[in-house]
């Protein structure tokens, strides 16, 4: 079934998204760069179009539903109507729960679900109409709990149920939708861990790799492949999981 080649990854300025948004490019798709800030993605940007791809930076704030509509526009307006969307932009407010305010709770939530529900809804018209599509979402090994996240491991969690609902109600479609839950990934957000827990980036790093089976953290790459494979035309009996790329077995 012939597809536009146009993939959208969110929070691509940088980290997963960023190594994500590269290695679609080198799958031959042209990619929107979506960030908050649209200058943050000229770095991702460059390094695809160095290469001889193709890719546009969208400046996007995921949980605005006017902010998200204009993105939207612009993607189809530039490189055509999308057949991949990668819901990967987050952020962190980590704390105890009796230390974290209501609006460090509320804007992980909006980031990481409303963001991924605005986008999805958006991009789903589109695939809808051509009767193909591939969504992706990002989800964490935090969606099984972790001390200090309560906001995070609860978006994370939700994003998995919002993942296995999609895919039943877009799969008549030919729509799949899957998620990808990473472990520890070297990312500016495990530095900003590093940081909070009062240890250098390579103590935590080093801590980390001797609690996973593969004995190493991952790199944004890892999470890309995994991508990759979701979003491939041939990867159309595969809907509604969640793959856990974590170095070892999760629950």
């Amino acid at each position: 079934m012939a597809q536009n080649r146009v993939a959208i990854v969110t929070g691509a300025a940088r980290g997963i998204g960023a190594g994500t948004a590269e290695r679609l490019a080198a799958d031959g798709f042209s990619v929107a760069v979506l960030d908050l800030e649209q200058g943050a993605q000229a770095g991702t940007v460059q390094r695809i179009t160095g290469q001889g791809g193709r890719a546009v930076a969208v400046g996007v704030d995921v949980s605005d539903e006017a902010s998200v509509a204009n993105a939207m526009a612009q993607v189809v307006q530039e490189l055509g109507a999308p057949s991949v969307l990668v819901n990967n932009a987050g952020i962190t407010r980590d704390n105890l729960l009796f230390k974290m305010s209501a609006q460090d709770w509320d804007s992980v939530l909006a980031v990481h679900l409303r963001g991924a529900f605005l986008m999805s809804r958006a991009a789903q018209t589109h695939m809808v109409r051509a009767r193909y599509g591939r969504i992706i979402n990002l989800s964490s090994t935090s969606a099984l709990g972790n001390r200090g996240q309560a906001n995070y491991s609860a978006a994370k969690a939700g994003i998995q149920g919002f993942t296995k609902t999609l895919a039943i109600e877009l799969g008549q479609f030919g729509v799949t939708v899957n998620a990808i839950a990473p472990g520890f990934i070297v990312t500016d957000m495990t530095r900003a861990t590093a940081n909070r827990m009062g240890v250098s980036f390579e103590e935590h790093q080093e801590s980390a790799a001797a609690e996973i089976a593969v004995r190493r953290v991952g790199a944004p790459e890892d999470i890309a492949n995994a991508v990759s494979f979701f979003a491939d035309q041939r990867s159309g009996f595969v809907s509604g999981q969640v793959l856990y790329v974590a170095g070892g077995p999760r629950n």
